[in-house]
């Protein structure tokens, strides 16, 4: 029986190898044949041994990865070679090198890639499940056939795991639903994109899979004829106008529909576009634009539009590289239909992507491609600051984002995530130009950092040698480019305030007749309660450690005898001094702020979620209690901003000593010349202090001034007052409380 099976396998696997050729999207020489023949070859002889939970040979897996990656991704020989050895190294006593030996360095290259993504802990949780990710994505730097194959390895898996156990096909079909699709999506794979979030859905959501499925099922027959009799219409007319077309009516998947009836809240009956008609042209590059919109004027012809939901990605396509026409008219029996106009060229695109994009490029290889995104993330990449997280909630924000178009004061067009500011469009002029900006301009006209911008603004930059970015600006940003920058700088600054703290503090020490070394520094941290030395330095430079608290740590340091105790209970306690070399400031997250002012308010902890410090979280006003302070994936949280909204209010968990405040001064002196000068010298270029609003008069030689200025504490605010007390005319400065 299992020289029957095995003889069955063999003939499977020949009739597999010829699929794999005949779907491929690029013309294979004869010199690809020989190595995809080659790579076939030697995964059988790999896995010859190995079998899936299914009990199928296990080489019908990377065959599966290699067949997605020929035909729907469209890479070539190398690509599929890579797809056919993927799991060797991992898998099998074959190593890179011997890869590398028998075929050639850029297979071995991508091998070694896939393998260092695989090579990641399999039971991870969020955090693991994202810093995999990054780990996945520093892949891009070699190739970025690395994460094409490894989405196709996504695909297959997907498409084969019914044999598995529950828990574990739902922990794959999430992780899918959160990195893959949106990144296939991004790189242009609608119709992978599109698999995934149904395979997604189908082990997410089985029961609501299954119900979808049974109803589109139900009603295809109705919905055929229903396209038959608008691409009836059509089809008349633009046979008349000698254009030469495919008409196509396309379902929306699955994922789609159900997305639908959540946001809208609709039930499946009440989804109105639950297809769509594809008109594909042949046209040569000249006319593809000229022809788009005749089709568009013949539709519209018989069809009424609806004029806001028209959207042209042929003079604009998508930063992905999609380009189409989208028309929604009112088509038959009161129903809306969406109808998409595309050239062959762009129908392409839109279902290879990356692959299609060096094909219609002049002289462009197969490295080529979507370059300006992958520098874009590229830089991301390079900061390895960013909590993984973070990184990659901000990355999936901008792999979903829907974009919007601007001009800059030449009238170059840029294209920007929609919800963008003037400020995330001046780092994506140039970073440098984002750090120094001062003010934007939009239309002309003066607007604040954090203003959103909208298709058609025309935005202009005013920068400045001397500004700084400000820990508010993350809040100012929406794009992960823009987010990165201003931490890295952030992190530079802090940085030097810790090396001035750190003179600061040997200097403070002397007096107090104690040498700062590596054991004083690890007992300073620890009689702090911190975490880093870098967090001592840093707490010192901006004066949030005090003298009189030195004074008590030197107090506490010569008694001996007391200290040898201390010491004795304590050292359970101590921090390892591994941990208080590292050069990172630690935030201690000990105070909660409200709304985009961070305003102080009471609240309560709610006791269904039982936030902690350093929580994601966000104030909901009760009736009776005041603010209840929820965990942003509390079981309530969804309930409790869907039905009141009104009444959720922003909250963040802060660090109090970066926490920063608005002073008003008021100054009166004696007007000399330049004294304006000398004041915001002191205030910006001596003490790095920031002022937002400064009024000044002067009548009869008497100079009077406002200023607001934003500080971090006290102590910076009285050491600046010192300072602005010692220029010469100043005669008194008081602090007015509003």
């Amino acid at each position: 029986m299992l020289e029957i099976d095995l003889e069955e396998e063999k003939k499977a696997l020949a009739r597999e190898y010829k699929e794999l050729l005949r779907i491929s999207y690029q013309t294979l020489s004869v010199d690809d044949k020989k190595l995809i023949r080659k790579a076939f070859d030697v995964a059988v002889d790999a896995h010859k041994d190995q079998r899936r939970k299914s009990g199928e040979a296990y080489i019908f897996h990377p065959i599966g990865v290699a067949k997605i990656v020929a035909s729907e991704i469209g890479l070539g020989a190398t690509g599929i070679a890579a797809a056919l050895l993927h799991d060797v190294v991992e898998d099998t006593p074959i190593t890179v090198e011997d890869i590398e030996k028998q075929f050639n360095p850029k297979i071995a290259q991508l091998v070694g890639g896939l393998t260092k993504i695989s090579q990641v802990k399999k039971d991870m949780n969020i955090s693991m499940q994202a810093e995999n990710f990054r780990k996945m994505l520093l892949t891009l730097n070699d190739d970025v056939r690395v994460i094409l194959i490894k989405i196709a390895d996504r695909l297959h898996n997907m498409q084969t795991m019914d044999s598995m156990p529950q828990y574990k096909q739902e922990k794959i079909a999430s992780e899918t639903l959160y990195i893959y699709a949106p990144l296939a999506h991004r790189l242009g794979l609608y119709n992978i994109k599109t698999q995934l979030e149904d395979l997604g859905l189908k082990y997410t959501e089985p029961l609501i899979y299954k119900d979808i499925v049974s109803k589109i099922k139900e009603t295809k027959e109705e919905q055929d004829d229903y396209i038959k009799m608008v691409s009836k219409v059509l089809a008349k007319s633009l046979d008349e106008e000698g254009i030469q077309y495919i008409i196509k009516g396309r379902p929306k998947s699955i994922y789609s529909i159900r997305r639908k009836m959540m946001v809208q809240r609709v039930t499946f009956d009440e989804v109105y576009d639950k297809f769509a008609l594809r008109i594909i042209y042949k046209s040569n590059p000249h006319d593809e634009k000229f022809l788009a919109w005749k089709i568009y004027s013949v539709v519209t012809d018989h069809y009424r539009p609806s004029p806001s939901r028209l959207r042209d990605w042929i003079s604009s396509p998508k930063s992905t590289g999609y380009e189409a026409l989208h028309i929604t008219v009112m088509g038959p029996k009161g129903r809306w239909v969406e109808i998409q106009v595309r050239s062959e060229r762009m129908d392409e695109i839109a279902e290879k992507g990356y692959a299609a994009h060096y094909k219609y490029k002049q002289g462009a290889t197969e490295e080529s491609g979507l370059e300006k995104w992958l520098n874009l993330l590229k830089e991301a990449l390079e900061n390895a600051e960013t909590n993984a997280v973070d990184f990659v909630e901000d990355f999936k924000m901008n792999l979903y984002a829907k974009e919007i178009f601007v001009f800059t004061p030449k009238g170059e067009i840029k294209s920007l995530p929609k919800g963008a500011t003037s400020l995330d469009f001046a780092f994506s002029i140039h970073s440098e130009i984002g750090i120094k900006t001062r003010g934007t301009r939009v239309n002309g006209r003066l607007v604040p950092l954090n203003y959103e911008l909208k298709s058609g603004d025309q935005v202009e930059i005013i920068t400045s040698p001397h500004q700084k970015p400000t820990i508010n600006w993350l809040d100012y940003v929406t794009t992960s480019r823009a987010k990165n920058k201003i931490r890295s700088v952030l992190n530079e600054d802090t940085k030097k305030i810790a090396e001035e703290g750190k003179e600061l503090l040997t200097r403070k020490l002397k007096h107090l007749k104690i040498t700062l070394n590596e054991s004083v520094v690890n007992e300073l941290v620890n009689y702090f309660k911190l975490k880093t030395s870098l967090d001592l330095f840093y707490r010192v430079g901006i004066g949030a450690i005090e003298n009189q608290q030195l004074k008590d740590y030197a107090a506490q340091k010569s008694n001996t005898l007391i200290n040898f105790f201390k010491n004795k209970i304590k050292r359970s306690h101590a921090t390892n001094p591994e941990e208080i070399n590292r050069q990172e400031l630690t935030s201690n997250y000990d105070l909660l702020v409200f709304g985009k002012e961070q305003d102080r308010l009471d609240y309560k902890l709610a006791s269904c979620c039982n936030p902690i410090p350093g929580d994601d979280v966000f104030g909901f006003v009760t009736i009776n209690e005041g603010i209840k302070v929820h965990k942003k994936d509390c079981p309530n949280a969804i309930s409790l901003q869907s039905n009141y909204a009104y009444r959720i209010m922003q909250a963040r968990w802060i660090d109090s000593t970066k926490q920063e405040f608005k002073v008003n001064l008021n100054i009166t002196g004696m007007d000399t010349m330049g004294l304006t000068n000398e004041l915001t010298k002191v205030i910006s270029n001596q003490m790095h202090v920031n002022i937002q609003s400064i009024s000044l008069s002067g009548e009869a030689g008497i100079f009077n001034g406002q200023v607001t200025v934003v500080v971090q504490n006290n102590k910076i605010l009285k050491r600046m007052i010192d300072s602005i007390k010692k220029i010469d005319g100043i005669e008194k400065v008081t602090r007015v409380y509003s």
